[in-house]
């Protein structure tokens, strides 16, 4: 029987107040109780050499594999460049109506950008991207508002103009009233 809660799983090091703080703010968003663990991939397997980056495809696709069954929902956390065949990069991506997503802050920081480290921005903009990849999990497609979590983001400037939060229209998503 599958329980009523989301697991984070944390592959590398994001250290435990970041994953603690992810947790929390997921809670608030869907209420359920959020699960965080650790676990290891061989990345090798999923890098790609000619570009240099990490196959997301191939990564949540591992994800779900091995993603605990007693989980509502399990992200996949990674601080690697991942990339998908039809775009340049990717923050992550989830199964639509699945049991599993993906998320990186590799493209998230703003030192990639030759900007002040800001760790304080770095947590606010992945939490927003595990929380637009859960919502995705839920049955949630890419949202016109443009302050919800869910809308699209194709540049790191459109995570920061956006809320941590649903809109009206896409909580009231008939996938995230629990028990459906």
């Amino acid at each position: 029987m599958t329980q009523q809660n989301i697991t984070l799983i944390s592959f590398g090091y994001l250290g435990k107040h970041f994953l603690e703080e992810i947790a929390q703010a997921v809670t608030r968003e869907y209420t359920y109780p959020v699960i965080v663990k650790e676990s290891h991939l061989d990345l090798n397997e999923f890098f790609d050499a000619s570009r240099r980056q990490y196959n997301g495809n191939k990564l949540l696709t591992a994800v779900n594999a091995i993603s605990n069954e007693t989980a509502l929902k399990t992200i996949g956390l990674f601080s690697v460049d991942l990339f998908i065949p039809i775009l340049t990069y990717i923050f992550g991506q989830a199964f639509l109506n699945g049991q599993t997503g993906i998320a990186s802050l590799y493209r998230l920081s703003n030192e990639r950008y030759g900007i002040e480290p800001d760790d304080k921005l770095l947590l606010e903009r992945f939490t927003k991207e595990v929380i637009h990849e859960l919502g995705h999990t839920f049955g949630l497609i890419h949202c016109t508002t443009p302050v919800c979590v869910m809308r699209s983001s194709t540049y790191v400037e459109d995570i920061d103009q956006k809320d941590r939060g649903l809109c009206n229209n896409c909580r009231a998503h008939p996938g995230l009233i629990h028990g459906v």
